[in-house]
């Protein structure tokens, strides 16, 4: 009989210590940063490319990102370019105690020669 309300004993004590550690989890509160990396998609290099940032003040930095395309098509050496700047934001922001909590990224066109490629980065930190 005691082993029984002992393992009863346990088996409460296990389940509160559970609940009471998955509730101090839900409890953090984070604060919210959004960067858009906006790359035109104009043939010629007309179009303008941006990555924007958006503090939680409303306060935005710009970046310029080349375009895609350049006179003569596709521009690879330019989309290099733009990941490397990407990558360099995320990873001072990271520095900064930032995490990338999710992507979401998008494509318009007006028509088949112009467009917008979109991404939208949201990061977050704890308070």
């Amino acid at each position: 009989m005691k082993k029984v309300v002992l393992g009863i004993l346990v088996a409460t004590f296990a389940v509160a210590l559970f609940s009471f550690t998955q509730n101090q989890k839900a409890q953090v509160t984070y604060e919210y940063m959004q960067i858009s990396a906006i790359e035109s998609v104009v043939p010629g290099g007309l179009g303008r490319s941006r990555l924007i940032t958006t503090d939680k003040a409303g306060q935005t930095m710009e970046k310029e990102l080349e375009n895609f395309f350049s006179l003569v098509g596709i521009n690879f050496k330019n989309i290099n370019n733009n990941d490397k700047v990407i990558a360099t934001r995320i990873n001072e922001l990271s520095k900064d105690g930032w995490e990338l909590h999710s992507t979401n990224s998008g494509v318009y066109s007006a028509d088949k020669s112009t467009g917008l490629f979109m991404t939208r980065y949201i990061f977050r930190r704890a308070l």
